[in-house]
């Protein structure tokens, strides 16, 4: 499915918003702290040596586990062969980063 560049951008900048308030929100019950780092082609989530890096086309992690992901118009997000809300898939990666060791 093409998405459009304004749509596309709109969707990044959400995809963004999710990270960093579920990761914040996640942070108050976890000794880490979050950074979200956020770009036009990049979202790096960065959680005490840990890392995630989305790009439009994929999402690796510090472990070397990488696999596809996409922003769908529909406001669900597909990471590898699994397809989700925005939001629940946000917390769920955040609250991984945030609560694990």
């Amino acid at each position: 499915m093409i998405v459009d560049a304004q749509l596309r951008a709109e969707l990044w900048t959400s995809w963004a918003s999710l990270i960093r308030s579920y990761s914040a929100a996640h942070g108050l019950n976890s000794q880490h702290h979050a950074v979200v780092e956020i770009g036009a082609d990049e979202i790096i989530l960065r959680v005490a040596s840990r890392w995630l890096r989305f790009t439009h086309s994929l999402v690796e992690d510090s472990e070397g586990n990488r696999s596809g992901f996409s922003l769908e118009e529909d406001g669900t997000v597909k990471l590898g062969e699994t397809t989700q809300e925005m939001d629940l898939a946000a917390e769920q990666l955040a609250r991984e980063m945030m609560h694990s060791e």
